[in-house]
């Protein structure tokens, strides 16, 4: 599971590095802002079609507890839920190490949403609530939707004693960066 989740991380740095890297070099290029300014007033190619699944539009990354932490969620076909957790470990054995944990169950009905993950060295979490719009102005800003409502957080110690601890929860939808379009050659 480590590797997965390491190999993945390299692989978003690698496209992220490389959409900055083409941005860069195409904004070196005599006429692109031109080009680019263009792109961007035209409509949209009318074969582009949205995502008409219901709440598919929730799909995200969200904060999570702490800084540096998230969870991303992706309604699929008739409200199923997949996702997961990435976050800091705070038991001794894996104090801040990233840990990722998979949605075991998740669904979305309107706009309910309810997960829980995977066990990872002994902590799962439950979530309960809403997908409620935030302070965002625009679909893509910062907190455009939020996932209010109740995290529970289960703890299974040596004893295979669980301890439970339920909280209020607001996460935030994470900014959805505008990917910038390649240029068309004249």
């Amino acid at each position: 599971m480590k590797s997965i989740s390491r190999f993945l991380r390299l692989v978003c740095a690698f496209l992220l590095l490389f959409a900055w890297t083409s941005a860069a070099l195409l904004a070196q290029e005599p006429g692109a802002q031109q080009r680019i300014a263009q792109e961007k007033d035209k409509p949209a190619p009318s074969d582009a079609k949205p995502d008409t699944r219901p709440g598919a539009q929730y799909s995200g990354m969200y904060t999570f507890l702490q800084e540096g932490e998230f969870v991303q969620i992706t309604v699929e076909d008739e409200g199923h839920v997949t996702g997961f957790v990435s976050r800091y470990g705070d038991q001794e054995s894996d104090r801040g190490a990233f840990l990722d944990q998979f949605f075991k169950t998740g669904k979305l009905e309107a706009d309910r949403l309810e997960f829980v993950t995977e066990t990872v060295h002994g902590v799962w979490y439950g979530f309960k609530g809403a997908v409620e719009r935030g302070e965002g102005k625009n679909p893509g800003d910062e907190a455009y939707y939020i996932l209010k409502g109740t995290l529970t957080e289960s703890v299974t110690d040596a004893n295979k004693k669980v301890t439970t601890r339920s909280r209020s929860v607001t996460f935030k939808a994470f900014p959805q960066e505008a990917t910038p379009k390649p240029a068309t050659r004249e």
